[in-house]
């Protein structure tokens, strides 16, 4: 008996497979958090010390305390990315349509 060929997938198909499963696909309740910031969103502060980015000010904090343990907490010091630049992530990273059907 033959021995079993392994399957052979192009990079543009595994690309494909990978925009797939990591891309938002917007819409809905989690959509707009995403679109706004937030836990479930894209990053809204940056650090001023390394430029690291969280979605919220408690977890800012804690990559602050944990990454700059000799440097004092100053909330008033973080970027805030969306104030920065005048608007949210919105249509960032979504595909597809985000009409409701």
């Amino acid at each position: 008996m033959g021995k079993a060929k392994p399957a052979k997938h192009t990079a543009a198909e595994i690309k494909a497979k990978v925009a797939a499963a990591t891309t938002n696909k917007g819409g809905g309740n989690a959509g707009k958090e995403d679109r706004l910031g937030g836990k479930a969103g894209h990053a809204k502060y940056k650090c001023p010390v390394c430029a690291q980015q969280a979605p919220d000010m408690k977890t800012m904090q804690m990559h602050f305390e944990a990454k700059h343990p000799k440097l004092p907490w100053e909330a008033d010091k973080i970027i805030d990315m969306h104030a920065l630049v005048g608007a949210t992530t919105q249509g960032v990273a979504v595909r597809g349509s985000t009409k409701k059907k």
